[in-house]
């Protein structure tokens, strides 16, 4: 049953791991392909590639900040992945659960190797419609919030189970 747990957590592993490099190639390429601002209309109106970057968090959370905040979301996004690794060792076996556990882990990670980099995270994904704009994020954002609905249709299911 240990090496069992042990191999289903590896394969969660794995997929974090995936997403990280697919994030990162990403980045890589926008940063390649872009000029800072520079904008390529996808479905015009509505979804542009562009490359800007975030020195905060989620909708640009403390990015004014004198930089002390590139070392605390680092230190978070590691805590959150230790934290989650931890939780994969415990539970690799529920799938949903684990699921978003590892979107949410590879997301982080992404975001962490920005940091660390770059000081910052790359940016390009851009949802418009009109005057009203998303802020851009990028591969690694994505895999989090889907990662975190995960979370709650786990939960929703565990509580309608356990009625």
């Amino acid at each position: 049953m240990v090496k069992r747990a042990g191999a289903s957590m590896k394969r969660w592993l794995w997929f974090a791991t995936v997403l990280v490099v697919v994030d990162q190639a990403t980045k890589f390429w926008i940063e390649r392909s872009f000029a800072f601002g520079e904008r390529l209309p996808v479905v015009p109106g509505l979804f542009d590639l562009t490359l800007v970057y975030n020195r905060g968090a989620a909708f640009s959370f403390l990015a004014g900040a004198s930089g002390w905040q590139r070392w605390f979301f680092t230190a978070l996004g590691l805590g959150a992945a230790g934290f989650i690794v931890w939780l994969l060792a415990r539970h690799a076996s529920q799938r949903l659960f684990a699921l978003a556990l590892a979107l949410i882990l590879g997301g982080a990670v992404g975001n962490v190797i920005d940091r660390i980099a770059r000081g910052q995270v790359v940016d390009f994904l851009l949802v418009y419609w009109q005057r009203f704009h998303w802020p851009a994020f990028n591969v690694a954002d994505s895999a989090i919030t889907i990662g975190a609905i995960l979370l709650i249709v786990d939960e929703f299911r565990r509580v309608r189970r356990s009625r």
